[in-house]
C-alpha cells in the first residue's frame, strides 16, 4: 500500500525558511516522480497547484516560475523521501502543501497534476 506522509509545515515570517519532508512507502522510487502541490487558502482541494517536482530515478526537477531561485526540491532514494527547502518565503506561498506521486515526468506531474497518490498535506503560513 502506497503512503505519502508530509511533515515540516508551520509558521514563518516573510523572508524566512521552512523545510518540508515527504516520506514515501510502498512504491518503487525509480518508476515515479514526486512533487509538491499547494492549495491556497480558501481554494477547493481540486485547485492544488504544482510547485516543485522531481524524478525519483534521476533527480530531474521542475519548478513553478514563481518559486524558482527560492525553493529547492531534493530526494533521498535510500530513505524514500522528498524534501522541499523553501527560502525567502512570501505571504503568497501560504497554503496546504501536498506531496504527490505519479508515474510520469516531473514536468507533467507538476503541470498536469498527479493521478496516483497524494498525502494528506501540511499547513504552511507565511506572515508579512
Amino acid at each position: 500500500q502506497v503512503q505519502l506522509v508530509e511533515s515540516g509545515g508551520g509558521l514563518a515570517h516573510s523572508g524566512g525558511s521552512l523545510r518540508l519532508s515527504c516520506a514515501a512507502s510502498g512504491l518503487n522510487f525509480n518508476f515515479y516522480s514526486l512533487g509538491w502541490f499547494r492549495r491556497a487558502p480558501g481554494q477547493p482541494r481540486e485547485a492544488r497547484d504544482g510547485v516543485s517536482c522531481i524524478s525519483g530515478k534521476d533527480g530531474q526537477t521542475f519548478y513553478k516560475e514563481s518559486v524558482k531561485g527560492r525553493f529547492t526540491v531534493t530526494r533521498d532514494a535510500g530513505r524514500r523521501a522528498v524534501y522541499l527547502q523553501m527560502d525567502n518565503l512570501k505571504p503568497e506561498d501560504s497554503g496546504i502543501y501536498y506531496c504527490a506521486a505519479d508515474q510520469t515526468s516531473p514536468s507533467r506531474l507538476c503541470v498536469l497534476g498527479g493521478n496516483d497518490y497524494w498525502g494528506r498535506g501540511t499547513q504552511v503560513t507565511v506572515s508579512s
